[in-house]
């Protein structure tokens, strides 16, 4: 499974929105400075986010977006569904239901591809917003600290 710019960008998007939107609404323009990506992508990748209910919208001065739910509501897979749509790496008839293929009663591989799809989605479920914001402040609180392992030693 290889995710697109629109998965990588929007969740850096929505760990940034989450991280800024305390105190008053983000403008789109403050995320696509800092994060380094077109108001006019970002624009589309919000947009799909409002849609799924990840985002909400405020409207007149001052005015922006904040996160819809407090972040350790919001899951990595709810992002990534909103923008990417199914995560799963294998379609594989066999495990639909209604729609399975002439072969699936007697298919063994079917096991395999549903593994790794529950895999996949178990794991960006279990993942949080609120995860990756306490991740990035650990990050960047690493980064200040002098004597850190990216600081030239003299």
């Amino acid at each position: 499974m290889k995710l697109s710019t629109k998965g990588r960008y929007g969740l850096r998007a929505m760990v940034d929105l989450v991280m800024h939107s305390e105190n008053e609404p983000v403008s789109i323009a403050s995320i696509a400075s800092r994060q380094s990506i077109s108001e006019s992508y970002l624009e589309q990748l919000i947009a799909k986010l409002k849609k799924a209910g990840l985002v909400s919208s405020v409207r007149g001065a001052g005015g922006g977006y904040i996160p819809s739910r407090n972040a350790d509501e919001i899951s990595v897979g709810d992002v990534l569904r909103a923008l990417e749509g199914s995560l799963d790496p294998v379609d594989c008839p066999g495990l639909a239901e209604e729609k399975g293929c002439q072969g699936a009663d007697a298919c063994v591989t079917k096991y395999v591809w549903k593994r790794i799809n529950d895999s996949i989605n178990r794991t960006v479920d279990e993942i949080k917003i609120s995860d990756l914001v306490k991740e990035s402040l650990e990050v960047v609180q690493k980064n200040r600290v002098p004597g850190s392992c990216c600081e030239k030693k003299e």
